[in-house]
């Protein structure tokens, strides 16, 4: 027998496929509860507390970033809670993908995967950009940012998820911590500077429609500032991805992405009304450290700025490695099912994919050495996440209108009136992608395509039928094809 059993259609079969395939392609279950799942929920994002949002300033204005923070809170809010539903139906690796692929089909679960894809191979490249900036900056060990920061990046903290993922979880917790209290504290010093004032003193442009202090480029800044009010949240529903390695994930998925949207709506109203009202919306707009100029502005360090200048290379450790962990699960349940080639998702003795780990390592470290450009890689990195948001909040309403019967441990509130919000704010921000930077829009979308020829030529017609999503989707096929008899 090959390896794997496969399909040639749309739907996998349901003959059994050899063990051993499956057997080499097993993560460790039960390495992480609650708090350590919570801890990576906010490790994903806190980078984006310390850097890049401010740039929404300069596309909004205070009034225009602070609408289009709301929205995208509102929009992750909602999509969270029903990830959280749709996670203890199908607490698999596959995240976003298993759930497109029942509610979907394959084609659906195809191009959600491919585009958290993007995301969290992307991401890392680009951070690993920043964290080099930041060592370079802090004089640290005497470094410049290059490719052998780059490297010692990808080589120190993907060796650590080699090692397995509840040593890699607890370190991210630990990071992440420290990253979080920084803020607070950064929060406390730059309150005590705080003159509503500088709120709103960008200069405005007269020519914009609906221009005026609040809005002072016209109330299309506020679209134009989607993707940058997105950092205070990007990343958040990758805790999905640890759900096969979860400790009673029904319970503890829906408590976990609870909690750390919780802890990121107080981070990011605590960071951007402390970081514009200590120095003006005008002065940090554009700022590589936001934070630390709101502190000490064109004045000499301060020990506190000094402090969260540290702590924001914290923030960008914990997201550059809980974002590695986050790729490789996505692209080891994808190989696992036989949508990308299926040795990627061989594991270790460890219980780790160490090529799912090794190969997105090696792609994102050649793209940072290669390119520089971290900016122009997260707005890719952006567009293909709205792309995976828009078919994740689909994918809900699809399974709630087509399977109302189906067990769900936990009940997304609102029903689909919640991820119907996720998914029109979802099409907003992949629209306004375009509005930010249209070559990394259509970069994206060149990736997309090579990946939809792969799937549509090749992948499809070799699916593994024994993969934990292929069974969920194939039983529910079986479900109605007897309702239909």
């Amino acid at each position: 027998m090959a390896e794997g059993t496969t399909t040639h259609d749309s739907s996998p079969s349901s003959s059994p496929a050899d063990d051993a395939y499956m057997n080499r392609r097993t993560l460790r279950r039960g390495s992480a509860g609650w708090l350590l799942l919570t801890g990576l929920g906010v490790a994903y994002v806190v980078s984006g507390d310390f850097s890049g949002w401010n740039i929404g300033l300069s596309k909004g204005g205070f009034g225009g970033l602070a609408v289009a923070t709301l929205l995208m809170g509102v929009m992750y809010a909602c999509l969270v809670y029903a990830l959280a539903e749709l996670s203890a139906i199908l607490p698999t690796a596959g995240g976003g993908y298993g759930f497109a692929r029942r509610a979907l089909g394959t084609w659906g679960g195809f191009l959600t995967g491919t585009a958290i894809l993007i995301e969290y191979i992307l991401a890392p490249a680009a951070i690993s950009i920043f964290i080099g900036d930041y060592v370079e900056s802090l004089g640290l060990f005497g470094l410049e940012s290059g490719w052998p920061v780059y490297l010692a990046c990808f080589a120190i903290f993907i060796g650590i998820h080699l090692w397995g993922v509840g040593e890699a979880l607890r370190f991210s917790l630990v990071v992440t911590a420290i990253a979080v209290a920084a803020l607070l504290i950064f929060a406390v010093g730059a309150f005590t500077d705080f003159s509503a004032g500088g709120l709103d003193d960008i200069p405005v442009d007269k020519n914009a429609f609906g221009s005026g202090s609040w809005l002072p480029f016209g109330l299309l800044g506020i679209w134009a500032a989607f993707p940058f009010g997105m950092w205070f949240f990007l990343g958040v529903e990758g805790v999905p991805l640890a759900a096969e390695e979860a400790k009673d994930p029904v319970r503890s998925m829906p408590r976990a992405l609870s909690i750390s949207m919780g802890i990121l709506v107080l981070l990011a109203v605590l960071t951007f009304f402390a970081s514009t009202g200590a120095r003006g919306s005008n002065a940090i707009q554009e700022a590589g450290n936001p934070l630390v100029v709101a502190l000490q502005g064109d004045g000499d360090p301060t020990p506190l700025s000094r402090f969260v200048n540290y702590a924001g290379l914290a923030g960008l450790v914990a997201s550059f490695f809980s974002l590695i962990y986050a790729g490789s699960r996505q692209l080891f349940a994808l190989s696992r099912a036989g949508y990308l080639p299926r040795f990627l998702s061989l594991t270790s003795r460890r219980k780790s994919p160490y090529l799912g780990l090794l190969i997105p390592g090696a792609i994102g470290f050649a793209l940072a050495a290669g390119t520089g450009n971290g900016a122009r890689m997260l707005n890719i990195a952006v567009f293909g996440a709205t792309i995976s948001y828009a078919l994740m909040a689909l994918s809900h309403i699809v399974l709630r209108r087509r399977e109302p019967g189906l067990e769900r441990p936990y009940r997304t509130p609102g029903g689909v009136l919640t991820s119907s919000v996720a998914f029109v704010l979802a099409l907003s921000a992949l629209v306004a992608t375009f509005l930010v930077d249209t070559d990394a829009a259509f970069i994206a979308l060149g990736v997309y395509a090579v990946a939809l020829a792969y799937f549509a030529i090749y992948s499809r017609h070799h699916l593994v039928a024994r993969a934990p999503e292929e069974e969920f989707a194939a039983l529910a096929a079986a479900e109605a094809e007897l309702e239909r008899n």
